[in-house]
C-alpha cells in the first residue's frame, strides 16, 4: 500500500448490543470482547501498525451498575495477568492512559507489571485507554501547564509542540486512522486533542466480532483515502 496507518485508534463499541441480540447478560460481550481485544493486537503487530491505542474504558463508565463495573476491572486484569506471553512474544511496549489513579489497586498492579516487563520492546506500542475522557485530558494538561509556570511573570501561552508535552503520553503520535465499531457515528470523548487531522472509519461490525479482516479493510480503505490536513 502506498499509505498505511502508522498509528490505528480504536474504539471498541457494542459489547452490549452484541449480547443482547443473543439473549446473553452484557458481561457475555464483554468476555466476547476481550478474544476481540486480542485477535487485533496481534493482526494490527503482525501487519506492521507501530502504534494502537484502544478506548477500553472511558470516564463516563463509571455510571454503569456497579456489578458490570466490577466484572470489568476483573475481567481487565484478569487479560493482563493472560496477555503478558503473548505481549513479550509479538515485542509489544504496552502502556496505558487516563486517569488511572481511581482504578482499582489490583489492576494498578498489573498494569504497572506488565509496563515493566514490556518496556524494552522495540515492537508496536499498544495502549489502553483506561478511565479515560478528552476533555479531561485537555483540562489536565493545562493544569500541569499552570503549575509548571506558576512563580513567573510573563505567562506565555504554549504552542501546540509545547502543549503536547503535558498530554497524558507526550510521546503519542497523532492516529493517522480511528475506527469506530458499532456503526455510531460519534467519537466519544476519546483522544480529542490527538484525531484532529485522523481518518475516521465506521463499521457497523460490533466489536466482539470484529478481527483481522475487519481491520485489514479498515487499512485498506484509508490507503484509498487523500488527507490533506486542511490544505488542498
Amino acid at each position: 500500500m502506498k499509505k498505511f496507518p502508522e498509528h490505528i485508534a480504536i474504539i471498541m463499541d457494542g459489547n452490549g448490543r452484541w449480547a443482547k441480540m443473543r439473549n446473553l447478560p452484557r458481561v457475555a460481550g464483554h468476555s466476547k470482547g476481550v478474544k476481540a481485544l486480542r485477535r487485533v493486537v496481534r493482526a494490527a503487530s503482525e501487519l506492521g501498525v507501530k502504534e494502537l491505542t484502544l478506548y477500553a474504558f472511558s470516564s463516563e463508565n463509571w455510571k454503569r451498575p456497579k456489578l458490570e463495573v466490577n466484572f470489568l476491572m476483573k475481567l481487565l486484569e484478569q487479560h493482563l495477568i493472560e496477555q503478558r506471553d503473548e505481549i513479550m512474544r509479538l515485542n509489544i511496549r504496552f502502556s496505558a492512559i487516563g486517569r488511572l489513579k481511581r482504578l482499582p489497586e489490583f489492576v494498578l498492579r498489573e498494569l504497572s507489571i506488565t509496563e515493566k516487563i514490556s518496556r524494552n520492546n522495540t515492537g508496536m506500542v499498544t495502549r489502553l485507554a483506561l478511565n479515560y475522557g478528552g476533555r479531561q485530558e485537555i483540562l489536565d494538561a493545562f493544569q500541569k501547564f499552570l503549575d509548571r509556570r506558576r512563580g513567573k511573570k510573563v505567562l506565555r501561552a504554549p504552542t501546540e509542540k509545547g502543549f503536547r508535552k503535558f498530554l497524558y503520553d507526550p510521546k503519542m503520535s497523532d492516529p493517522d486512522l480511528l475506527i469506530r465499531t458499532g456503526q455510531e457515528m460519534r467519537v466519544s470523548n476519546f483522544l480529542l486533542w490527538e484525531i484532529s487531522y485522523s481518518e475516521i472509519y465506521v463499521t457497523p461490525t460490533l466489536w466482539p466480532d470484529f478481527g483481522r479482516k475487519n481491520l485489514k479493510e479498515a487499512i485498506e480503505e484509508y490507503s484509498r483515502r487523500e488527507r490533506r490536513f486542511g490544505g488542498l
